[in-house]
């Protein structure tokens, strides 16, 4: 089964996201996710979108998906239906991106082939990157018929 990738902006630093981020990485055997850091250039997001494409770059042919305040709503249901017949159906790696505080770069917009929301509502990029992490968990509970879900 191919991997997830998730490229976030920015470093988790809150010592409690960390540990809850890491109870679900310990969680996820597989698809495995892996969660590649770039540098946050703050307000710059030219910089921050050749970081972003830098790391797209070094994963190979990819399919990559941003994930945006204006993305796709979908439940959690019909997110791990989608998730896992990209899984099955396309030949490149699922990337999902995380922007910085100030989004994503025009580069990185365009590059992406779509886009998902987590809610209608903004969260901070680093409880974004959390709560991403608990779907995907999810995703692969409610895949393989597990209750967790429920």
């Amino acid at each position: 089964m191919k991997d997830i990738h998730l490229i976030v902006v920015g470093k988790l630093k809150d010592k409690n996201l960390e540990a809850l981020e890491e109870q679900y990485l310990k969680r996820i055997k597989a698809p495995k996710l892996h969660i590649h850091e770039v540098k946050s250039h703050k307000e710059n997001l030219d910089l921050e979108a050749n970081e972003v494409e830098k790391k797209l770059n070094d994963i190979g042919k990819v399919f990559p998906i941003l994930l945006a305040e204006n993305g796709k709503l979908v439940d959690s249901e019909k997110f791990s239906n989608w998730l896992f017949n990209l899984i099955e159906t396309r030949h490149e790696k699922i990337v999902f991106i995380i922007g910085g505080a100030s989004g994503h770069g025009q580069k990185i917009i365009e590059r992406a082939q779509a886009r998902l929301s987590l809610s209608p509502m903004t969260y901070p990029h680093k409880l974004a990157r959390v709560l991403f992490v608990e779907q995907v968990y999810r995703a692969i509970t409610i895949n393989s018929g597990h209750p967790y879900h429920k």
